[in-house]
């Protein structure tokens, strides 16, 4: 029984309740500038990936996998593989977006740009299907609106420091 009991223990800490309301009204103000921008642009940027980048940003602001770095790098890494297997294999097969998947996380991690939600890009380019560029901009300008909004937000008192500096000691 024990071990089942672990898959249901809760390992994240307690926050404030303030937190927790500025953390989900940071997610709605940036969501909302991308689907404005999307709704002026015509680009499908209100994608799955770029609500779970919201998560991690306005959420989990102090882990590695929130960082600028890593929200354009894995972003980027997903988008060029995307665009290839798209390119090379225009019939859109499952597959091709299942080895995609699989080539973006080696790659985030070789490149030490691990961004959880990027790995999902591939899986929208093969079932959109979206044009590569379509896709690339889409993305990367979500990825833009909601980098800019949570920076601005997490200078807002109860202040969290994002992106975190490189001189912070980091944990490990």
């Amino acid at each position: 029984m024990r071990p089942l009991l672990d898959f249901f223990a809760r390992h994240e800490p307690k926050g404030s309740r303030l937190m927790h309301a500025k953390s989900g009204l940071g997610a709605v103000v940036a969501m909302t500038l991308v689907g404005a921008v999307a709704a002026l642009t015509g680009y499908p940027m209100l994608m799955a990936p770029l609500g779970a980048t919201a998560v991690l940003l306005f959420a989990q602001p102090a882990s590695p996998l929130a960082q600028p770095a890593n929200v354009f790098g894995g972003y980027g890494l997903a988008v060029a593989f995307a665009a290839v297997a798209v390119l090379l294999w225009p019939e859109h097969h499952w597959w091709v977006a299942t080895i995609c998947v699989g080539v973006v996380i080696a790659a985030m991690l070789v490149f030490r740009v691990t961004h959880p939600p990027a790995g999902a890009v591939p899986l929208v380019a093969v079932a959109g299907p979206i044009a590569p560029g379509t896709l690339a901009g889409a993305v990367l300008a979500g990825a833009a609106c909601l980098v800019a909004v949570a920076v601005v937000h997490h200078r807002l008192p109860p202040r969290i420091p994002y992106p975190r500096r490189l001189d912070a000691k980091q944990p490990g």
